[in-house]
């Protein structure tokens, strides 16, 4: 006992900083190391992106327990949050509301009975890696609030669901590779407590496919 005291007190600087730095990532803000391509072409395989925390609510640190409530999730925010599921951490985009009458029909989003727009892409745009099939990039205007999507018409998945409406205090969730995510068609709604952070800029970006050098044109770029 006496050897940890005398060991917790020639560390005690060091140990209230990652201490701090613990509670500044589980209270303030985060950072995040996308890992798949669920968010292509938005955010690619080795970005890591600023989760803002505090952009929605404050919580306890280290739990779920919303204290304040700082403003409303909205239809095309980017957003980290604990999956239904199993708990893992996940990034996809925001794309209804509580309230909102939501259907899909052959990959295109109806939103309160008003079918959103879509233009295909022409200009390069990042398409998923080490997939050789089919990818179609596409604008989707989500009622005023325009992104890019891939759809891969040759892969299985859900294309069609609805009309449901997204229950009080719920959101739902979409990858920006809309075949290749695990989003609210399989896990479900998302409750707003388990909303971690809304994601609003990459910090910088790894290639791991050319020996991890930085992507430079992504270095700080807003989302």
């Amino acid at each position: 006992m006496l050897q940890v005291k005398k060991l917790f007190l020639a560390n005690k600087g060091f140990i209230a900083f990652m201490f701090g730095m613990f509670l500044f990532r589980s209270a303030v803000a985060d950072w995040y190391i996308v890992p798949s391509s669920s968010m292509y072409p938005t955010l690619l395989i080795g970005d890591h992106v600023l989760a803002n925390r505090l952009a929605y609510d404050v919580k306890l640190p280290f739990t779920d327990v919303i204290v304040k409530h700082n403003a409303d999730p909205k239809r095309g925010d980017i957003v980290t949050f604990s999956s239904p599921a199993d708990g893992k951490r996940l990034v996809k985009r925001l794309v209804a509301v509580p309230g909102d009458v939501v259907e899909m029909r052959d990959e295109k989003l109806v939103i309160n009975g008003q079918p959103l727009n879509y233009t295909e892409l022409t200009s390069a745009v990042n398409l998923t890696p080490e997939y050789y099939g089919k990818q179609i990039a596409m604008n989707e205007n989500l009622l005023g609030k325009t992104h890019a999507i891939i759809e891969m018409p040759e892969r299985s998945a859900i294309r069609n669901f609805g009309p449901v409406t997204v229950p009080e205090g719920q959101y739902l969730m979409l990858g920006d590779n809309r075949d290749n995510s695990a989003d609210s068609r399989y896990i479900g709604f998302v409750k707003r407590e388990l909303i971690t952070a809304q994601v609003t800029r990459v910090l910088y970006s790894l290639d791991e496919k050319n020996y991890y050098l930085p992507r430079t044109d992504r270095l700080g770029s807003a989302l």
